[in-house]
């Protein structure tokens, strides 16, 4: 049986949308193509080791990384605990350390397969971490977590909180009683509930709870004025926090005034077969975001037509991780 439709969490379709949203969904579907073609540095590769080769250049940029395997949803369990193991046994070796991050649907909400994996973790001496998904997963994935505090410390475990869910309110209280690590989105699944919710301000919100009660936060979002809002808030009240983005998005500015301000940065790698069509599934569900990202790539083509006197050095996917929008 697929996984995949684990993953699709967005509310229904309804009947009477704009024609603005309409055309923009449309757009999307055209441009999917040219985003697929131009996803392809914003990976961190097919196996582990193609994603440590990404982290190596990152590192060397002072930042810390992450791990996420995205698989296709037809992964069986074994083979998505494997993969873990594999991961673990290949982070271990890092310096600074990582850590790994985890899907729960991927592991079909197993007890079992999550405090496997939590041994592998504390033998090795990596952090775990979950990624967020739709509301619908979210006590399932809370359950794993605490089967997992069972053999290893809570210190090496995290949460993901999405701005998107009404719920992540309650569950940030849950994560400050168990002692867990946060990570805080924005979230790609909007809430059934509250589709509609400004996102800054729920983020701001959730950050503004955590404030010196958390043991530590992940600041989950390459916006400058955002990430400077929520280290300022987070910092006033003496909590340790960093600032985590997704490999490829344009953060030098929040990164670098991070760095400045002695705030420690970190880079989401995701890899795996799984993370492209995933990302297609974003766009599609935002449709604004797969015309900021074709017109960002249309600017890309023009500006290789115009004439120069010297082409620019190529980039790599951990230098585009670094650059300015």
């Amino acid at each position: 049986m697929k996984a995949e439709a684990a993953y699709r969490t967005e509310p229904p379709d309804v009947a009477r949308q704009s024609l603005k949203r309409r055309a923009g969904e449309t757009l999307s579907h055209l441009v999917m193509p040219l985003i697929a073609k131009a996803a392809r540095p914003y990976l961190g590769g097919e196996t582990i080791e193609d994603a440590l080769c990404v982290a190596q250049e990152i590192t060397r940029a002072e930042s810390n990384t992450s791990f996420s395997y995205w698989d296709r949803g037809e992964e069986s369990l074994q083979e998505i605990e494997a993969r873990a193991a594999s991961a673990l046994k290949a982070l271990s070796t890092m310096q600074p350390k990582s850590y790994l991050c985890l899907k729960a649907p991927a592991l079909r909400y197993s007890t079992n397969a999550a405090v496997k994996i939590a041994h592998a973790a504390a033998q090795h001496g990596i952090g775990l971490h979950f990624d967020s998904h739709g509301t619908e997963t979210v006590d399932r994935s809370n359950h794993l977590i605490e089967a997992m505090a069972t053999v290893i410390s809570p210190e090496m475990l995290g949460t993901t909180l999405p701005a998107a869910l009404v719920r992540s309110a309650e569950d940030a209280e849950w994560a400050i009683a168990q002692g867990f690590s946060v990570r805080v989105v924005k979230g790609a699944w909007p809430d059934p509930s509250d589709p509609k919710r400004d996102l800054d301000t729920s983020f701001l919100d959730l950050i503004e709870r955590l404030a010196g009660r958390a043991r530590h936060v992940r600041i989950g979002t390459h916006n400058y004025a955002l990430g400077r809002q929520a280290v300022e808030r987070l910092a006033a009240a003496g909590t340790s926090c960093e600032i985590e983005t997704l490999l490829g998005l344009p953060a030098a500015a929040l990164i670098g005034w991070a760095r400045q301000n002695g705030v420690k940065s970190r880079v989401y790698i995701p890899y795996g077969p799984g993370y492209l069509p995933n990302a297609m599934g974003v766009l599609r569900r935002n449709p604004r975001l797969a015309w900021t990202i074709a017109k960002a790539q249309i600017r890309v083509f023009s500006n290789s037509k115009a004439p120069r006197r010297s082409a620019p050095a190529a980039q790599s996917p951990a230098s585009l991780s670094r650059s300015e929008s």
